[in-house]
């Protein structure tokens, strides 16, 4: 059979058309998470982090940013993430803006921003989310005296979530709860005034600031804790203060508010799938320390601290299977332990970009986990990929990594396609 010009034109077009809708739903079934890395590097008119946005191949675990990645972070230098519990929305903590940035997901993974809400503290640098309350922790009090030149103790603030409707729903960040007569809760070296005044500090032997660096909510939401160190001690101090929490984000301390001692410069903190153990990375000293959740109760388990690798600035515990990974920043690598009745295993060191800062796992299949490493290859940012043995524990590069994102990357999180799992960190 003889086609004119007209008629192979016309085919062509055709088979051109069936190619690009047969890769495009071979696209759509073979992703199965999609990565939202924050950048801090100003760009943009209005000089905006930036927020690229990777899907992961669930067979191979190549990841490649989405067609019209990356997204502005709607504020300057973007330091923290979560996804929402319904995978719809992510909330962008913008530090230098005092800023939360909710962002609706599409289906897609492309990123609409809705709403903007202020931190009720000074400098943001961390947020954790247990259902529908987000908790995000502030450098400084928001207090006239408090600033960089003047620097005073840490706080931390609750904000509730309204679950939105529409597909994708459009969540609503409320404002921060009240504590008494504020809106943040002090983080305070010796306790608070009295066993129902969580509004001050009791007064003790020293001043010292306490300059606070992770926060985690558990699952269960039953508890929140905070990690910080006494910056003005030589050598440093570091604690967990902790939190009991109730429904409406009313929250009690623990211990009488005292914190619990955790090493010298605490960098990171997560809890296992079964919110019965805690994980504290120190940064100073190279060591994970893991204590067991009794009643709010931290006590460290035998063999605590384990050691792991230089400079640790993040730790994430599988969702589902019963291990634990440690990026350290000062090896570049990642530390892999599988995990006993809290008891941590080695199980291996791999390779990652220069610097990892952030760590996470895809929260559909658990197979596959990456690093966001903030230098990179010097130029850019980069992300680095693994293959999760979900029997094992143990990690394979992915295929083509490490990934391109924009400079200097601080954060991950990601949603599930086409699940209803979640996990982000």
């Amino acid at each position: 059979m003889k086609f004119d010009k007209s008629s192979q034109l016309l085919l062509v077009s055709a088979a051109s058309l069936l190619a690009a809708s047969l890769m495009t739903a071979a696209c759509g079934t073979l992703t199965t998470d999609f990565v939202f890395v924050t950048s801090s590097k100003a760009a943009g008119a209005n000089n905006y982090g930036q927020v690229d946005v990777f899907e992961i191949n669930k067979e191979s675990g190549f990841m490649r940013q989405i067609p019209t990645s990356p997204f502005p972070s709607g504020g300057r230098d973007p330091v923290a993430e979560v996804a929402s519990s319904d995978q719809t929305n992510l909330y962008v903590v913008n530090e230098d803006d005092n800023s939360i940035v909710q962002f609706v997901i599409g289906n897609d993974g492309k990123l609409y921003p809705q709403n903007t809400v202020n931190t009720p503290g000074i400098f943001p640098i961390a947020a954790s989310l247990s259902g529908t309350t987000l908790y995000v922790l502030d450098t400084f009090q928001p207090l006239p005296t408090c600033s960089t030149a003047d620097p005073c103790s840490g706080s931390f603030g609750v904000l509730p979530i309204t679950v939105g409707s529409g597909s994708p729903p459009s969540d609503t960040l409320g404002s921060p709860v009240a504590n008494g007569s504020i809106t943040y809760w002090p983080l305070c070296q010796y306790g608070y005034a009295s066993a129902t005044d969580f509004t001050t500090c009791k007064a003790g032997a020293t001043t010292d600031v306490i300059t606070p660096t992770a926060i985690e909510a558990l699952g269960s939401g039953a508890y929140v804790f905070v990690t910080g160190y006494d910056s003005t001690a030589s050598p440093n101090v570091g604690y967990v203060f902790g939190f009991a929490a109730s429904s409406g984000g009313v929250l009690t301390p623990l211990n009488g508010g005292v914190p619990f001692p955790a090493g010298v410069r605490p960098s990171a903190v997560t809890s296992d799938s079964t919110n019965s153990f805690l994980y504290v990375a120190d940064q100073t000293s190279g060591n994970l320390m893991a204590y067991s959740i009794a009643s709010g109760t931290l006590t460290p388990l035998a063999g605590s601290p384990f050691r792991t690798g230089n400079q640790p600035t993040a730790v994430v515990a599988d969702p589902t299977f019963p291990f634990l990974y440690v990026a350290n920043s000062g090896d570049s690598n990642v530390t892999a332990y599988s995990i006993s009745n809290g008891a941590l295993t080695s199980l291996g060191v791999y390779a990652t970009g220069t610097d990892p800062v952030a760590i996470g796992i895809d929260p559909s299949t658990n197979h596959f986990l990456y690093t966001a490493n903030y230098l990179g290859n010097g130029v850019n940012g980069t992300v680095s990929g693994f293959s999760l043995d979900t029997t094992a524990g143990t990690l394979i590069n992915s295929q083509n990594t490490p990934y391109i994102s924009n400079a200097q990357p601080t954060a991950v999180a990601a949603i599930p396609h086409g699940s209803t799992s979640s996990s982000s960190k």
